[in-house]
């Protein structure tokens, strides 16, 4: 029976996973490693650990999704992003909350008349308006 598998101890049992370690190096995004740093092999994309060796990514991604959000949250890196001069960006977020007050007018009064639902239409109008007129704005102040 030794004569059939002679060199047992020396092969790769079945269920363990063939991991060779990687000598060369990949382009990391934004910080994040793309290879686990115990044995090499890819993350799987969203996880935490590595599925071959159950080694910790030790990068939170909480945290970069919360810079992400802080990033767009920052009015200059906004205004950057967008290509927007100031005057612009300040037209066109008063346009979005103008949309917004126009909306939530149509929820905070109710009508109960005929004359009262004129009058919240009318209201509503004039926000709508006015986010109109703030867009314009933006678009005319935007840079060239």
């Amino acid at each position: 029976m030794a004569q059939i598998a002679p060199n047992i101890q020396e092969r790769q049992e079945f269920w363990k996973p063939v991991v060779s370690p990687r000598s060369e190096t990949r382009p990391t995004n934004a910080g994040t490693e793309q290879t686990c740093p115990d044995c090499g092999t890819d993350f799987i994309i969203g996880s935490r650990f590595c599925h071959v060796c159950g080694a910790d990514r030790q990068v939170n991604l909480s945290d970069t999704a919360l810079t992400g959000l802080r990033s767009w949250l920052d009015y200059a890196s906004l205004r950057d992003a967008l290509g927007q001069s100031t005057a612009s960006l300040v037209a066109l977020l008063a346009g979005f909350v103008c949309i917004i007050a126009a909306v939530i007018t149509g929820f905070l009064f109710t009508a109960t008349t005929l004359l009262d639902w004129q009058a919240v239409q009318v209201w509503r109008i004039e926000w709508l308006m006015a986010g109109i007129a703030a867009f314009l704005a933006g678009l005319l102040l935007r840079k060239k």
